[in-house]
Formats: C-alpha cells, structure tokens, sequence
C-alpha cells in the first residue's frame, strides 16, 4: 500500500499584541480538515520570535512550545493581526525580529496573513509588486507605508499562489477554507464549514463589508432570506427577478432594495456567485461533462460557464477541474502526464470583480 501523503505543517507567528481571535483561526479551520478515513490533513503550531511568551492584544498573555525554527521546517506560514486598536499599525510597531524570522521561512513555503499581519509581509519586502488586502479601516495606512504593494482595499482575500492576505476577522475564516479547498477540494473544505458552523464558501473578490442605509422598511415580510434558501435550491431553473419578488411577496422594486439591504448585491449578481460556487462544486466532485455541469448550476450552456469562470477565476473549467481533481493534462505524445498533487496545484486566482 502506498504511503500515506505527509501532514500539511501549518506555523503560526504571534506576534506581541496579537489578537487573539485571529490567532486562533488558523487551528480551529485547518485542524478541522480530514481525509477520507478521518486522518488530520494539518498540523498546525505556534511559534513566537523568541520562544517566549506574548501579550494579546485583550488582558491575557499566552505561552507556546516553540520559537522562530519552527518556520524552517512549515508548509504554511501565517501570520494573524497585531493591535485591535484606533491608531492602527505604525511603521516602528513593526517588530523588527518578527522581520527576522521570516527571513528564516524556505523558499516556496506558502505565506499568510490575516488582517494587519499584512504589514508585517509588506515591512519584510515580502509583497514588493504583489497583490494584497489588509482590513478595511487600516488600507489608508497601509498604502502610505507600502506604495509598492499592489493593494486592494476592499476584498475579502487575495491569492496570489504561494502569498495569501485576508481582511479582517471572518475574512480569515474565509482565507483559511479557501486554503482548504485549494489542497483538498470543496467536499473537504464545507465539511470543515459545517463541523466550525461558518459560510462554507464567500469569494474572495467580494466586498469586506456593506454599509447598509439603515433598516430596511417593515414591508410586513420576512426579508429575503427565504426566497434565497429557495433559489439555492432551483439555481438550474430559469429565475426571474419578477418571479422572485413574488414569492417573496413584494414588489421588484422592494424585493431589489432589501436584497441589496441583506446582502450587499443585486440579485442578479447573487444568483451568479451562488451558480458559480455550484459550478466549482461539482468540476470537483462529479464526474458531469462540462455541459451537464452548465446545465445543473444554472448557466445553461457550455459556452456561458466558460465565460463566467474565464471572466471571475481566470480558468477554464477542464483547467479547473485538472487543478482541483488532480487528473493528467493532455499530453500531445498521447502518454500519460503525471498527476499533480492537490496540495502544490497552482490554483486559479481568485480576483476581485465588479460588483
């Protein structure tokens, strides 16, 4: 029988007043991972710059069992945030030992940040020419201090192949389980959703937040929440937004604005993310042919999933399934090319996108 494939090190720097909520993300999305016989797909560990303990960034200090080496030997590295506070990450906060313990990270090792750890990438010349995201309310500061890092201020995430940043707080989550679901595909990933109770799947190129006018009016409905339910399960039909305000028992007008209320989009555009995320789905874990796939996730024809994945992800969808499924490429000798592992695929970029 064939070796079992090593366990994914994942090392998490904490740095002085990290937070706390976002040291912990790693861990709990990552140790939730498991192969199909229940194995542990990661390992997950925590390291400071010196081995010692540090302050968070709430009135509890925390102790770890390993110090800047374990970065030598990780898969993964991350890097959460550091100071929950109103006067954001000052260029001198920056700790110039956590600078020199990245320097000791391999090549090719896969690099993570989670909220204003994104500075922390950016002072070490990490994201020189890259694309990268930090939380919102820090993106001004952020620019100011790093002109050279190509930043998108309002994603959830970026990928970038081997650098990943993320937005705040749930924005971590959400980087963490696009992480998995690039190594091990999407049943993996939304089991880890399911077992951590979290959205199993938000595209990184959608907004970090949505400042919303105020309460929607009392229209004597229930919002949108159950014509959404509804549609996740009919995105192969044909749904008009006439017909949609009618089972939500409002006018397209009303429907359109309390949509938008909850949940930051038009529904149009909802229903194309939701068909996307479907798509994606089922390249992964069926064996459907590529119009099949179009049919049941709504987008009707071959020819419209492609544009629709080319136009998001950047990829075509036997490209993607290649990726994600780890099958042969087509080689032009007619021989047998040699599988790529899920874990190392490049994956395709998920991009920010109009809204």
């Amino acid at each position: 029988m064939a070796d079992e494939a090593p366990v994914h090190q994942v090392a998490v720097l904490a740095l002085d007043r990290v937070i706390a909520f976002e040291l912990a993300i790693p861990a709990r999305i990552f140790e939730s991972a498991r192969g199909p016989g229940g194995a542990p797909l990661y390992r997950v560990a925590t390291c400071t710059v010196d081995g010692g303990p540090v302050a968070t960034s709430s009135d509890f200090s925390i102790t770890v069992d390993h110090g800047p080496e374990l970065l030598e030997r990780a898969d993964t590295v991350v890097v959460p945030a550091q100071r929950d506070g109103a006067r954001g990450v000052a260029a001198d906060a920056l700790d110039p030992r956590a600078i020199a313990a990245l320097a000791r990270v391999r090549p090719g090792t896969r690099l993570v940040s989670i909220c204003t750890g994104a500075f922390v990438l950016a002072a070490a010349g990490l994201l020189d020419g890259r694309p990268a995201t930090t939380h919102w309310a820090y993106t001004a500061e952020f620019a100011r201090l790093f002109p050279q890092v190509r930043l998108d201020p309002d994603v959830l995430y970026t990928d970038d192949g081997d650098i990943l940043t993320s937005g705040g707080v749930a924005a971590g989550v959400d980087l963490c389980l696009h992480l998995v679901r690039r190594d091990h595909g999407s049943a993996v990933a939304n089991a880890v959703a399911r077992h951590c109770l979290v959205p199993p799947w938000r595209e990184g190129g959608q907004k970090q937040y949505v400042q919303a006018p105020g309460p929607a009016p009392d229209t004597g409905t229930s919002g949108t929440a159950n014509v959404r339910a509804w549609a996740l399960d009919h995105l192969a039909e044909t749904l008009s937004l006439r017909d949609l305000a009618a089972r939500a028992g409002m006018s397209v007008r009303t429907f359109t604005r309390r949509f938008r209320t909850e949940t930051g989009s038009s529904p149009g555009e909802w229903l194309t993310v939701q068909r996307t995320a479907l798509a994606r789905q089922l390249l992964e874990e069926t064996d459907l042919s590529i119009d099949q796939v179009a049919r049941r996730s709504g987008f009707g024809t071959a020819a419209s999933l492609r544009l629709q994945l080319r136009g998001r992800l950047d990829v075509a969808p036997s490209a993607y399934r290649r990726t994600f499924r780890a099958e042969p490429a087509p080689s032009a000798a007619g021989g047998g090319a040699a599988r790529t592992s899920p874990a190392r695929a490049a994956p395709p970029s998920d991009r920010a996108h109009g809204a």
